[in-house]
């Protein structure tokens, strides 16, 4: 039977960090990460807002991963390996974990600005939910596009950067959190309950995370499946949610068509010009 391991200064009911200004609480989530966890780890060490609790849950990884978090044990609020039930499990045992006003989640091979808690919190009203722009870059290390938010769209698909999400305590207690259900998009059905029930979305207009090209989901269909189960849910069965399910299979599988051809240009005319969603190459 597998055991959980633990640490942080939390155990030693030390804190390394200040108590001036709002408590930020950010979740790493990881699963045999070792290649990229420790740029994620260091974007969040290095923020220029002090104030900050960090959180990693791993899933029990197997690789070297223990070794890079217990590397950084003085500094982490808490962390526990054990295995999980999912994403979406781990999303929410760090949650539970987690005594800040305000929780980001960042994923174990993303990284922060060096600004971007400081920018959150700059805007931060009780009860709200923050959000910014996300770069991408290409797996040779130079930057791809930069996309921007558009919460006008989101009841219609994930419109939103995850990664630079910030979402209030206050709400996790009130709407609750993951669903257990959703195995792709659950950060969707999280925000579209949270969008429904009528929290404030703020919008922060800054680089707030970065995230890396490649490695595209291979049940990317599925991801667009729990997307058009989680608008039923939260707004009843239409004909419209079933509508726009196929069209972004046939947008997504335009795009991949057209990519590595000569028509790709049409990719990215569609991407900066027309698409709601919009990306700066």
């Amino acid at each position: 039977m597998a055991h959980t391991l633990e640490g942080g200064y939390r155990l030693n009911h030390t804190n390394t960090g200040t108590r001036d200004g709002i408590l930020v609480s950010v979740i790493t989530v990881v699963f045999n990460g070792e290649k990229y966890l420790e740029q994620t780890i260091q974007s969040v060490l290095s923020q220029s807002y002090q104030n900050i609790e960090y959180i990693i849950v791993d899933g029990g990884s197997t690789d070297g991963t223990l070794d890079i978090i217990r590397k950084y044990d003085s500094q982490l609020a808490y962390w526990k390996s054990e295995p999980d039930k999912g994403i979406s499990d781990a999303f929410n045992k760090g949650i539970a974990l987690a005594t800040g006003d305000l929780i980001g989640i960042l994923n174990a091979d993303d990284w922060y600005e060096p600004e971007a808690v400081a920018r959150m919190v700059a805007q931060y009203e009780p009860g709200s939910v923050l959000h910014g722009n996300k770069q991408y870059w290409n797996e040779d290390g130079s930057k791809a596009h930069q996309a921007r938010p558009n919460l006008d769209i989101l009841p219609l698909e994930m419109s939103l950067n995850h990664p630079t999400v910030f979402v209030s305590k206050s709400l996790y207690e009130k709407h609750g959190v993951f669903d257990l259900n959703y195995k792709l998009a659950m950060d969707y059905h999280l925000l579209l309950r949270l969008y429904n029930a009528g929290a404030k979305f703020i919008h922060v207009d800054h680089i707030i995370a970065n995230m890396r090209l490649g490695g595209v989901s291979a049940n990317i269909v599925g991801c667009y499946r729990e997307v058009l189960r989680a608008k039923n849910e939260v707004f009843g069965n239409k004909v419209s949610h079933r509508a726009y399910y196929c069209w972004t299979i046939l947008r997504y599988k335009t795009s991949q068509a057209l990519s590595n051809t000569p028509l790709a240009f049409i990719n990215t005319f569609y991407r900066t010009r027309i698409s709601p969603i919009k990306k700066q190459y």
